[in-house]
This record gives structure tokens, C-alpha cells and sequence, in this order.
């Protein structure tokens, strides 16, 4: 029996539900932490940056609108699909990072339980960091987070799945959409992220990923006025000083980059980091003819 040749597999990007190549048609290698080569990447362009946009903005109102529960469910199913396909993920993984397959296997089940661990605080949020406050006055005083909107997220560069998970999973549990700047060095992990997320009940244009150079494609969505916040993790500090001042302009909030052991308990920062409050006055009334009041 002759020898066969292997399907190699093509990655693309994972933009609006769909898998485009890159508008540019531009693909770099990607290798191993030996030098070898293991796939051609898409190579994004300012193009690819703006349709990601469009498409996390269409996609907003009803990821927002959906209830906090259904959300849950839905990124629950999300952490489901990981499961299934966790032999692939452990490989890549291991070839990205140059780690050994017992330790990459670490780093895919962190990563599936940490996608569960913010499911589970989808529709528990919001009792956290609101709720009804004491006032001097027939009034009625409530406060209640919102998703700021459109999310860039500048994925870490070393840890490509577990810390990718740990910055994404947080902007879209609590009703915001994104676009992820993979990790140059190592995207493949992050873009078939994308084919878990298409083939699970999230839907399209929530969450998008790009792949490529983070200094061109960070550029234009931080200064993009349609973009609402920039998490700048995976960002050196030259980088992420420019990306900074480009967000000023239109007031975008900025998640600054820091240290962070990606394998520790997270915590709450990340899911409050990109929501906002909003705070309603109501009067208070009587009810019926005996005067008692609510």
C-alpha cells in the first residue's frame, strides 16, 4: 500500500459566523517552538479589522438583549464542544507553547472549566455589582450593569488557549460582543476556537478572531469609532501606550495590560471590567384607597 498524503488543514479567520480568508489573501508561517512549521495563518488587513467590526456590531442588540440565563447556556454549550474536541486542542496547544502533552492537557481542561466557571456567572453578575440603593426620598433607586458594547480583545501572546479563554469568555458572558487579535506566535488554537464557537449556539458575529501582526490590526479598532473598549493584555508597552492614545478619541474604555497568572483563581475583575451602570429613579406611590405606600 503506497504512502499517503496528509489533508493539511487550512485555518481562517472567524468573522460574523463565517470563515473568510483574509481580504488581502495574505497568509504567514506559523511554527512550533523548534522552529518547524506547522500551518499558514491568515494575515489580516485593516479590511478584515473594519468587517469584524460591522459584524460584532450587528450582532450586539440581540446578544445584549438575550436574558443573563440564556447566555449561560449558550457559552455553556461553548465549554461542551471544547470537551469533544479536546484531543485537537491538546495538540495545538503543546505545539504552540512548546509544552508537553501531559501539560497541555492541563491547559485544555483549565481552559474548558474556566469557559464554565463564567457561564456560571452570566446571570449572577448583575446581583454582584447592582442593586437597589438607599436613598432620602420617595424614590425608588436602582443600579444595574449593562455591557459597554464592542469589545477588542489583544489576546495574550504565550498562553493561547487558557488565557485566550480568560479574557474572551468574561467581555461576551456579560452581554458584550468581540473581536480577538490572536496571538501572532501562536493563533492556531484561537482559530479553531472560531470552529468551535460556529459549530455551538453562539451566534454569528459575537465573537470574531483575527490572526496576523497585532500592531496592524490593533491600530485601526482602536481608533474605530464604532468600537466601545480595548483590552490590551497580550500588548507589549510600546504598543499598548499607542493604542491607548488612539482610544482616547472616542472615549473607549481601556483595560490596561498587567501581570496575570492566568492559571489563579480570576475573580470578578474581568467580568465587570467592561460594563457599565445604569441607575434608575422611580417614586414610590400609594396603593389603593387605604394609603399604604410601596
Amino acid at each position: 500500500m503506497s504512502d499517503r498524503l496528509n489533508v493539511l488543514k487550512t485555518y481562517k479567520l472567524y468573522v460574523g459566523g463565517k470563515f473568510p480568508r483574509s481580504e488581502s489573501g495574505r497568509v504567514y508561517e506559523v511554527q512550533d517552538s523548534k522552529g518547524k512549521w506547522l500551518a499558514n495563518a491568515p494575515l489580516s488587513s485593516r479590511k478584515d479589522a473594519r468587517d469584524a467590526v460591522v459584524a460584532a456590531r450587528k450582532a450586539f442588540g440581540g446578544w445584549s438583549g438575550a436574558t443573563a440565563y440564556n447566555r449561560g447556556q449558550v457559552l455553556y454549550r461553548v465549554a461542551e464542544m471544547l470537551e469533544g474536541r479536546k484531543d485537537q486542542f491538546v495538540r495545538e496547544v503543546a505545539d504552540a507553547e512548546g509544552i508537553s502533552r501531559s501539560k497541555a492537557a492541563a491547559q485544555v481542561d483549565a481552559a474548558i472549566d474556566r469557559w464554565v466557571w463564567y457561564a456560571g456567572w452570566t446571570d449572577k453578575i448583575g446581583q454582584v455589582v447592582g442593586g437597589a440603593n438607599p436613598v432620602a426620598g420617595p424614590f425608588f433607586n436602582l443600579s444595574t450593569p449593562e455591557p459597554t458594547g464592542v469589545v477588542t480583545v489583544v489576546a495574550p501572546r504565550e498562553s493561547s488557549l487558557l488565557g485566550l479563554v480568560s479574557v474572551l469568555a468574561p467581555v461576551v458572558a456579560t452581554g458584550n460582543t468581540a473581536i480577538v487579535i490572536a496571538s501572532e506566535k501562536a493563533p492556531l488554537p484561537a482559530l479553531s476556537l472560531g470552529e468551535v464557537l460556529a459549530t455551538s449556539d453562539v451566534p454569528g458575529g459575537v465573537v470574531n478572531i483575527l490572526s496576523g501582526k497585532a500592531a496592524e490590526i490593533a491600530a485601526p479598532l482602536a481608533a474605530h469609532q464604532d468600537v466601545n473598549a480595548i483590552d490590551l493584555t497580550g500588548a507589549d508597552a510600546d504598543l499598548a501606550r499607542d493604542l491607548e492614545v488612539a482610544a482616547a478619541d472616542n472615549l473607549k474604555r481601556v483595560l490596561r495590560p498587567q501581570a496575570v497568572d492566568f492559571s489563579a483563581d480570576p475573580g470578578t475583575s474581568r467580568l465587570t471590567a467592561f460594563l457599565e451602570t445604569k441607575t434608575v429613579w422611580h417614586p414610590t406611590g400609594s396603593l389603593g384607597a387605604s394609603g399604604s405606600s410601596y
